[in-house]
């Protein structure tokens, strides 16, 4: 979200699917599907499987996750870092989190970075290095590209770029990796929530999208900035925006609330997941524009009752 966009951009400098495709490979010229076979498991898609987690530390440890777990006694099915442009895929953290039973989501942000020139080719080299380590790695992988493009908040976005730009970049890199035989990954299309108290102008996410067969997931980042926020208002415009898009399943792929409404905005988080049937959610467990950790007791006793039941990926 916009209010974070400092926080991340500061954590991208320093830095520096799991898919049997469904429709097939399409050329992103011709968008003409071409049949793909593959042997890889595909992840789970069953509603309230993932509860995934965000939490700042040293690119190649586990430490961030294994303090979130430490702290709640959860064990987060999904661990989630971002990764600055340039910046090579994190082995060492990937197979870390695959022994703790959790499925990697790399968030790859093209900062100061002209999507045209990714579209073009001009990076290829680097994205053939980062696939090449994807596909090497052979665990499942969830990948997502320049999240949140809707808003207006990070350069690759609303605003500075142009949609079609965006989904000519998003479809060149996801040809490539599925070209480099990294069949291993799930694509996550991350958007951010059309509503947000914060800013009145964000649009529909529909002109950035690069269709279904360059898509496995749908990411929708959303903060509960107020007290008062419910899922309903928060996430329910933008599920029903996406939903005129694609019916792939849906993960709310950033989110926090303050803890001083931290009990209740959890509980609400959980009954909406499983009212709209989707797959789960990534806690952001950091300080950012609040301090979104999960500290307080009541918080912490409604996340470990929650929780119970998220099944472990099958990657």
């Amino acid at each position: 979200m916009r209010l974070l966009r400092l926080f991340i951009a500061a954590v991208a400098v320093v830095a520096g699917a799991a898919i049997a495709v469904r429709a097939g490979l399409r050329d992103e010229s011709t968008d003409v599907a071409r049949p793909v076979t593959s042997a890889y498991q595909a992840l789970s898609a069953r509603p309230d499987s993932y509860l995934g987690v965000y939490v700042p530390a040293a690119s190649s440890l586990y430490s961030g996750p294994a303090s979130f777990t430490h702290v709640t006694g959860v064990t987060p099915q999904i661990v989630m870092y971002y990764s600055g442009w340039q910046e090579q895929f994190r082995t060492g953290f990937a197979r870390l989190a695959a022994r703790h039973g959790a499925v990697p989501l790399v968030q790859m942000d093209p900062v100061g970075v002209n999507l045209a020139s990714i579209a073009s080719g001009r990076y290829d080299g680097y994205l053939s290095a980062f696939a090449e380590a994807v596909r090497s790695y052979r665990g499942a992988v969830i990948l997502s590209f320049g999240h949140e493009m809707n808003g207006s908040w990070y350069s690759w976005g609303f605003g500075h770029t142009t949609p079609s730009e965006f989904v000519a970049a998003w479809r060149h890199i996801v040809s490539l990796f599925r070209a480099a035989g990294a069949e291993n990954v799930t694509w996550l299309w991350t958007v951010n929530v059309i509503h947000d108290a914060q800013q009145d102008d964000i649009p529909s996410p529909a002109a950035w999208w690069p269709g279904s067969a360059y898509v496995t997931w749908v990411g929708i980042d959303g903060y509960y900035l107020q007290p008062s926020f419910r899922f309903t208002s928060l996430f329910g415009p933008t599920i029903t925006a996406v939903r005129e898009l694609t019916g792939d399943p849906v993960l709310v792929s950033e989110t926090g609330a303050a803890q001083a409404a931290q009990s209740a905005q959890l509980a609400d988080l959980f009954a909406g997941v499983r009212t709209y049937g989707l797959l789960g959610f990534v806690w952001f467990d950091a300080v950012g524009a609040e301090d979104w950790r999960i500290r307080g007791q009541g918080a912490i006793a409604v996340l470990r009752q929650l929780a119970k039941g998220y099944e472990r990926p099958a990657a």
